[in-house]
């Protein structure tokens, strides 16, 4: 993933190329055994899965029974999420023989389940394509002359966006796989209505068909309308490295995370443009920010690397809640099912080659 996701190793723990401790300090026992993922405060582990190779993707499919989840080499694996079975295989000649990471995954969102859930995915190679789940089947494909990063719907599923490793965001209709728009900076670098270098972040306004916001490298948060060439407006700060932007549909409050060890949550008005709060670090520390998500109206939802934990955060506080921590490589994805009142959210959370479901305890989710 050169190039792509840059996580530093914490010290003691296990190199994904050697089998070997690596720690600065040659008086530390190498038999030491390496602690395993736990939970802390109001989060119980429900299931973890060994997904066999290293994941760098997720999502839940829209009724929440299904988790598909993007490997490293191409492959994705989908999990039954009562049981935690593995029940599918999606992969074709083409992702066989590249073995490039999928990048993102996304299911339409509006589909007739009598038609079954189709799952759009994108890889590292620029491979675009959709899956039929229950057929194991790609119906539809492209290509694009890049790395493509990060994808999303419209709300209705009748357009989606894909971006990443150049500064433009491509708007397809979903039907026809035709591109429609291209959204992009001017010619000018004194004018910075679009993005000026890897896009990782793709988010749609829960209400609107046309509005969306993006998110990368060049420290800016850009706001679109699909029908325009250019952005409409942007904030400047944050350093999106992942899928950690999320919209309140209530508040119209933006949930941003940055992969840097300061001020690496933040929450944004998006109707001002104004910075709102910044999330203190953990009591553990600073943790560089890969995704978040707002988790109902009272709590968010923050992992990424150097400490490699995810945690809940009270929305009112801004304290850790519960926590998933000694995990054993950065947290490249999660993902929220929400089957709504009376069950908690549940969490995918993913880490080296494993997934982790959770569900949130306490008062808060009851």
């Amino acid at each position: 993933m050169s190039g792509m996701l840059v996580t530093p190793k914490p010290r003691g723990v296990l190199s994904r190329s050697s089998t070997q401790l690596i720690t600065p300090d040659p008086i530390v026992d190498a038999q030491e055994s390496i602690p395993e993922p736990s939970t802390e405060g109001e989060l119980h582990l429900e299931k973890e899965i060994d997904c066999g190779e290293e994941v760098m993707s997720c999502r839940f499919n829209p009724s929440g029974s299904l988790l598909a989840v993007g490997l490293i080499t191409g492959t994705i694996k989908v999990y039954s999420v009562p049981d935690g079975k593995w029940v599918h295989t999606l992969r074709d000649a083409q992702s066989v023989a590249e073995r490039l990471p999928v990048t993102a995954l996304r299911f339409h969102p509006t589909r007739p389940a009598s038609k079954g859930d189709l799952l759009l995915a994108t890889y590292a190679g620029g491979q675009v394509k959709f899956w039929h789940i229950s057929t194991q089947s790609c119906v539809r494909s492209l290509r694009e002359e890049r790395q493509i990063l990060t994808s999303t719907f419209t709300p209705s599923g009748g357009h989606f966006l894909t971006a990443g490793s150049s500064d433009e965001i491509l708007v397809y209709n979903t039907d026809t796989m035709t591109c429609v728009n291209i959204c992009q900076p001017s010619p000018s670098l004194s004018v910075m209505d679009g993005h000026r270098s890897r896009i990782f972040g793709l988010t749609f306004h829960p209400f609107s068909e046309e509005h969306f916001v993006s998110g990368g490298w060049d420290d800016t948060v850009q706001f679109w309308d699909i029908r325009q060439k250019h952005s409409l407006r942007r904030i400047s700060g944050p350093h999106v490295c992942g899928d950690a932007l999320d919209i309140d549909p209530d508040t119209q409050q933006i949930l941003i995370g940055s992969w840097r060890k300061e001020e690496n949550l933040q929450i944004w008005d998006s109707q001002t443009g104004q910075k709102m709060q910044t999330v203190p670090d953990d009591y553990r520390g600073p943790s560089r920010v890969y995704g978040c998500r707002w988790l109902g109206a009272g709590h968010m939802i923050a992992a990424g690397s150097d400490i490699n934990m995810c945690r809940i955060i009270d929305r009112n506080s801004l304290l850790t809640q519960g926590s998933l921590v000694d995990l054993p490589g950065g947290v490249y994805s999660l993902d929220v099912s929400s089957p709504g009142p009376p069950l908690a959210p549940l969490l995918a959370v993913t880490s080296s080659h494993r997934l982790f479901l959770l569900r949130p305890t306490g008062s808060a989710f009851s």
